[in-house]
């Protein structure tokens, strides 16, 4: 499998691609990263260094690949963190001419805008630019609760209204919707779950939740699950691994007392899952 990566990188710790990229080449992907970004560190320390990549240099990128003739062996384009705004249209030039070249490729969206504790954290028109031009081109998505509704204009809080969220953005467009973080009233106290939701049916994992907010994870939960799903083509199946990973990940950095996540420490949760949580299926 080949997945071009189009997301953020920095040097020290582990957001978008420089936490994506690693896990998938670890469970045997090869992985072509593209970067909108190029940051000393990620941005919730509140200071960084370093450029926004103009959007004529990530597509000039683009454009080399292009020209090693390799567009028609990518089965997957991945995006994430956009950084400005003149991104989105060169992911999606990036995705009609790699589905042109080949027809069975898939467009996975990250769609990284907030989170409900934090709000948006991410320019004023990138939330816009994803509702109404980019996640309408996407085969898959990966939003949060949070994320999810400003989508599709709703407020998801338990099961059945995170529901028919997921189903209200999948009629923008997306086949799939994973619901990285749902946390509905009447889960367990002390857990946390996700969501997948595709054309036939939707599936539901719990797991313990761990308290530390942990930058980057959502873009591995991201990766592993597109490149899962895109491998088997069994939603619960994908579920199921990218949640024993992620989880794993999580609890080994907590462990650690560090902040960032402990990205290589946790190979091996990517290339053999333990497989610990239990899928239901909701739907």
């Amino acid at each position: 499998m080949k997945i071009l990566s189009i997301q953020s990188a920095v040097a020290y710790g582990h957001v978008g691609n420089s936490a994506a990229v690693f896990p998938l080449q670890r469970i045997g992907v090869e992985v072509l990263p593209v970067y909108t970004v190029n940051f000393s560190n990620h941005t919730g320390y509140g200071a960084w260094r370093g450029p926004l990549i103009a959007p004529d240099d990530v597509a000039a990128v683009i454009e080399g690949i292009g020209e090693r003739g390799v567009f028609g062996d990518i089965d997957v384009v991945l995006s994430g963190y956009q950084g400005g705004e003149g991104i989105a249209d060169v992911i999606l030039d990036a995705v009609a001419r790699v589905k042109e070249a080949n027809p069975a490729a898939v467009y996975a969206c990250d769609p990284v805008m907030g989170n409900a504790k934090s709000g948006c954290f991410v320019a004023p028109a990138i939330p816009v630019l994803l509702r109404e031009k980019v996640v309408p081109a996407a085969d898959i998505i990966t939003p949060n609760q949070f994320e999810l509704g400003f989508l599709t204009g709703t407020e998801p809080a338990d099961l059945a209204s995170t529901l028919e969220s997921a189903d209200r953005a999948r009629a923008m467009g997306p086949r799939t919707v994973l619901v990285t973080s749902v946390e509905r009233p009447d889960r367990p106290e002390g857990t946390i779950e996700m969501l997948a939701v595709t054309d036939d049916g939707a599936w539901l994992v719990r797991t313990p939740h761990i308290p530390m907010k942990a930058n980057g994870s959502g873009d591995v939960t991201a990766a592993l699950f597109t490149a899962h799903l895109t491998a088997t083509g069994n939603t619960a199946d994908a579920l199921a691994r990218t949640t024993s990973s992620v989880f794993d990940l999580l609890q080994n950095t907590f462990d650690s007392g560090e902040r960032e996540l402990r990205l290589i420490e946790s190979q091996e949760a990517y290339a053999h899952p333990r497989m610990q949580f239990a899928v239901e299926q909701v739907r």
